[in-house]
């Protein structure tokens, strides 16, 4: 009589679940990190929950009760017009996350795609590409942001357009130089050996082993969106009034810092803030996905 032979429990999953585990043991190991995690995911909730939390509506004008000073009422008071300046910064961060994470997402995709390109065929395409991506890369990313703005107008879709074009460079150049270095491997030469498109080697075999990075300056990228798209909206050539801008209200608590701080204070500190928890996630992804940390942390 055959006995039923037992197959050992799977350990195939074993190494997932440790890699796992030591992706959120390095991760969250620092407390800079942890606190950039809770300050993060506040501003997700804030932002995706925004109505829930305002007390009041932001766009309301109250011209009986203009400049008034923090209270219950109005814990961080009322701007010029008589708005709630709690109920605005909360609507503003919902602004503040479409714009940071659309516009890093527009510069990472088509910055990603002119970098594969460059570095996976090599010769005049990396020769081109590459020059186009060094002349921008001279112009800091704010001047850049500037006058693409200045050029298409004010207005969300063309912030986050000229938002995205400026951070374009530093995709393109991290992906070509990620890209030069995979495409020697011997798995990617024995697929292009065996009959593989181009398109099909890269992406399924070049692209994913560039994942990592890409994912660690996505996320330190976005931090610098928030900040130039404060900067634009400082200037006038950001979010249009009346909508709730982080940066705009900065510029219209200007005029009474001496006699209103907070309503200039409490939007500067909301993007100190904000950019501050995005880079320290950023700090953190980075030494949990490099795999030349993974014998030392």
């Amino acid at each position: 009589m055959n006995k039923k032979t037992e197959r050992p429990p799977s350990s195939v999953s074993s190494p997932q679940r440790s890699e796992i585990r030591r992706f959120f043991r390095v991760f969250l190991r620092r407390g800079p990190v942890t606190l950039g995690v809770i300050a993060m995911l506040l501003f997700l909730i804030t932002s995706a929950f925004g109505p829930l939390f305002s007390p009041y509506n932001p766009y309301a004008q109250d011209l009986g009760n203009v400049l008034s000073k923090p209270s219950l009422k109005h814990p961080l008071g009322t701007d010029s017009l008589g708005r709630d300046t709690l109920s605005r910064l909360i609507y503003g961060a919902r602004i503040t996350l479409a714009v940071g994470i659309i516009a890093v997402m527009i510069g990472a995709v088509v910055g990603s795609i002119l970098g594969l390109i460059a570095g996976f065929f090599g010769g005049w395409i990396n020769a081109i590409i590459m020059r186009l991506t060094d002349a921008l890369m001279a112009v800091p990313p704010l001047l850049l942001a500037l006058v693409l703005a200045a050029l298409l107008g004010t207005g969300i879709k063309n912030v986050m357009l000229a938002i995205g074009f400026s951070l374009m460079p530093v995709f393109s150049r991290l992906v070509c130089g990620l890209t030069l270095s995979v495409r020697e491997n011997d798995y990617v030469l024995a697929v292009r050996a065996a009959g593989a498109g181009s398109v099909r080697v890269m992406l399924l075999h070049v692209l994913p082993n560039c994942l990592s990075s890409l994912i660690v300056q996505i996320t330190l990228t976005i931090g610098g969106a928030i900040l130039i798209e404060a900067s634009l909206s400082f200037l006038g050539l950001g979010i249009s009034p009346p909508m709730a801008a982080w940066g705009s209200m900065v510029y219209d608590g200007y005029r009474y810092l001496t006699t209103y701080p907070v309503l200039s204070f409490a939007p500067g500190l909301a993007v100190m803030v904000v950019v501050l928890a995005f880079n320290m996630v950023g700090d953190g992804l980075r030494d949990s996905l490099d795999p030349r940390l993974r014998g030392i942390i």
